[in-house]
């Protein structure tokens, strides 16, 4: 009897042991690949953007679900003939330094400074100067109306003695996020809760650790070792974790867009009916349905469905007799061969063969050529394709768009890798990108939907969902529409 009891007590201890280590360990984030850099200046690869979003703070934040622009660092902001004026919170970098207007006019210099080298100079570059009105207000004057700017503030601020300073890709670099750099070791990021800055301090520190493949994640987080993964798992192997005891899937409507690029240049492609048959013959709903397994949502438009400046537009529906009808109308002989670049990855082969199977009986046949992302990248800019599948991952300002359809981005100057050369594509663009009205810009690119999908200047695919893979200790996380993690911060 007493050591039934001795053996129970033992066993109490270790779950109130356990309970305690559950409480007070970090969440086990897992991602498919290593940050490049946890500099902000210079991160461009998802982990790192994603990661360094958690390190520091801009003026603004995108709401999680419409991306518009909300006060962060910023207490408020108004426009004054053509300039922003923001008026700032009070903060702390996680140094304990006090946040101000220097630190504010710091950082876009060093963005925008040659010297620095930032991979986003790009953003800034429409910033004439920052005026210093006082300590917490600065005044944003541009060169050019932008109608971007205040999606741009969302660079992160940082230090003004160390804004311009050498490359520090440790994550060393004084913050105003929810958290700091800890340790960084081989594979793992390891994230402690910052006492001081823009949000209050979160409850849990956040590892970050890279498993680089699927299975290995997937046995993780069935085994309990991992708490959170995003984005990290194809749509097959969801349903395994539906039936898993503490294991939740969360998804939610993501800010993507998955298109079919034509090259404009090319003798079919330069053919409008022959674009319009191409729209046509692509079943979107019942790929989202089937490949997707409903975690996609089948696109009419470039701009997602919850984003603010998105209006319904009818885009070319799935049709076979339409697809028959703009290839008669365009007088190609049949069939029709075309070849369709896309990635290796398994995910994108499936829906690339599925297509090509789908076309053949309306006389296009497609060859899939599966190639690795820069001898992709390296063709479409050098127009050495004739179709190709691929996906913008963030679509959280509209003007996006511009770097993807004006005819001033064809190769090398931008990805208007399409060659879409279109008077009319690009004044509604330019007038949308010189409006600051939302309403005004909002009526603008319901023009410019109208306008592509007439002409199948583009081709929308399908919108997919942003999937968190979550343990009980991680529920309620939700990642934003563009997928980023900031949730990770309100965890209790």
């Amino acid at each position: 009897m007493r050591r039934r009891a001795a053996l129970l007590l033992l066993l109490a201890a270790c779950t109130r042991d356990q309970a305690a280590s559950d409480a007070t360990r970090p969440i086990e984030m897992l991602v498919p690949t290593d940050a490049e850099t946890l500099d902000p200046r210079y991160a461009t690869d998802a982990v790192a953007l994603r990661t360094t979003r958690l390190l520091h703070a801009g003026l603004v934040r995108l709401d999680p679900s419409t991306l518009e622009p909300r006060p962060y660092l910023a207490r408020s902001w108004e426009w004054d003939e053509g300039r922003l004026r923001v008026r700032l919170r009070e903060a702390r970098f996680h140094s304990g330094a006090p946040f101000g207007a220097r630190d504010v006019a710091a950082t876009i210099a060093a963005f925008q400074s040659p010297a620095v080298g930032s991979r986003h100079a790009r953003v800034v570059e429409p910033i004439d100067r920052v005026t210093i009105e006082d300590e917490r207000t600065v005044l944003v004057s541009l060169k050019h109306p932008h109608a971007t700017l205040l999606t741009d503030l969302e660079i992160p601020i940082l230090r003004a003695d160390e804004a311009a300073g050498p490359p520090r890709g440790d994550g060393s670099l004084d913050g105003l996020g929810p958290f700091m750099v800890a340790r960084r070791e081989e594979g793992a990021i390891v994230l402690a809760p910052a006492k001081d800055g823009a949000l209050p301090a979160p409850a849990h520190g956040v590892t970050i650790r890279t498993v680089h493949d699927e299975n290995a994640r997937a046995l993780r987080m069935h085994a309990g070792r991992a708490d959170l993964v995003v984005n990290g798992f194809s749509p097959t192997l969801l349903p395994s974790f539906t039936k898993t005891r503490g294991i939740d899937v969360v998804a939610r409507p993501g800010a993507n867009l998955t298109y079919l690029l034509v090259n404009h240049e090319s003798g079919l492609g330069a053919n409008e009916k022959v674009r319009r048959a191409l729209a046509a013959g692509i079943d979107r709903a019942r790929i989202a349905a089937t490949l997707f397994a409903g975690h996609a949502t089948a696109a009419s438009t470039l701009l997602p469905p919850t984003h603010w400046a998105h209006t319904p537009a009818a885009a070319i529906a799935f049709d076979r007799d339409g697809v028959r009808a703009e290839l008669g109308a365009a007088g190609v002989p049949l069939p029709l061969r075309l070849t369709l670049l896309t990635s290796t990855d398994r995910l994108r082969n499936t829906i690339a063969r599925q297509l090509a199977q789908d076309f053949a009986p309306l006389g296009i046949e497609l060859e899939v050529v599966p190639l690795e992302l820069g001898t992709m990248l390296a063709r479409l800019n050098a127009g050495d394709f004739e179709l190709a599948m691929l996906q913008m991952p963030e679509v959280t300002e509209p003007n996006v768009l511009r770097f993807f359809l004006h005819s001033s981005n064809v190769p090398p100057a931008g990805a208007n890798r399409g060659r879409v050369r279109d008077p009319a594509i690009d004044r509604l663009l330019d007038q949308a990108a010189a409006k600051n009205d939302p309403t005004e810009r909002r009526a603008l690119y319901a023009d410019l939907e109208r306008t592509i999908a007439a002409r199948a200047s583009l081709i929308p695919l399908w919108h997919e969902d942003q999937i968190a893979v979550t343990s009980a200790r991680a529920a309620g996380f939700q990642p934003s529409a563009e997928g980023r993690w900031l949730d990770l911060a309100r965890l209790p």
